[in-house]
């Protein structure tokens, strides 16, 4: 029986490039369609504010690890060839979407409604008041709580590890398999997490003290 050791340990660390690039993947999907999201909660159609919040009540209402299985399983009933990396890329998208598009939705109602006002009053369309007033100002806002979900988005993949995504939790447990030593094992893991989101989680919170700064001036 194998022991846990450098050459253990450097396997379940060679598997961050793998969390760190399904993140990525879903921070960056989940952003473009967030926004889209986000545009459809605060538009002037009630169609399109009825999608959004149907999607995001079925996104943010039903697990991950759910949401996971009914793509990865899911997919091939349908036909559809599918993998461990667009499964859990297309799941962590989706959900992700949902919740960045319901923190952006509240950071656009969070500009002063004067500005907005102050936007109509000079005739600008709706693309044209969101995109140079609106948005521009959201931004600010936004940045502090979205680098707080990115946190929650890095702890997410690890339940990509259930449908065989090799990132550092699916690693520690192909280790953990071989060694029987799952204190040793699944305590590197944690630490791995740690220390790679906790630098997040302080900046997070260092913007949000900066922004409760420049309001209370």
């Amino acid at each position: 029986m194998r022991t846990f050791g450098f050459p253990e340990f450097l396997f379940i660390l060679q598997a961050v490039q793998w969390t760190l690039a399904l993140s990525l993947i879903a921070f960056v999907g989940g952003a473009l369609l967030g926004l889209v999201i986000a545009l459809a909660r605060t538009s002037e159609s009630r169609f399109a504010r009825g999608a959004a919040v149907t999607f995001i009540q079925i996104f943010q209402g039903t697990p991950l690890l759910l949401q996971l299985f009914l793509i990865f399983f899911g997919a091939p009933v349908l036909g559809l060839d599918i993998n461990p990396w667009i499964a859990a890329g297309a799941a962590l998208i989706l959900n992700s979407a949902a919740f960045l598009g319901e923190i952006w939705r509240g950071c656009i109602e969070a500009v002063p409604r004067g500005q907005i006002e102050a936007a109509q009053a000079l005739n600008l369309r709706y693309v044209a008041r969101m995109r140079d007033v609106v948005l521009p100002q959201a931004f600010k806002i936004a940045l502090a709580p979205t680098v707080g979900y990115v946190v929650q988005i890095i702890k997410g993949t690890s339940l990509a590890a259930i449908i065989g995504f090799t990132e550092v939790t699916r690693a520690g447990q192909i280790i953990n398999n071989a060694t029987f030593q799952p204190l040793q094992v699944f305590a590197t893991v944690a630490a791995i997490y740690f220390v790679i989101c906790w630098p997040l989680s302080l900046l997070a919170a260092r913007m949000e003290r900066r922004r409760a700064q420049a309001l209370a001036r």
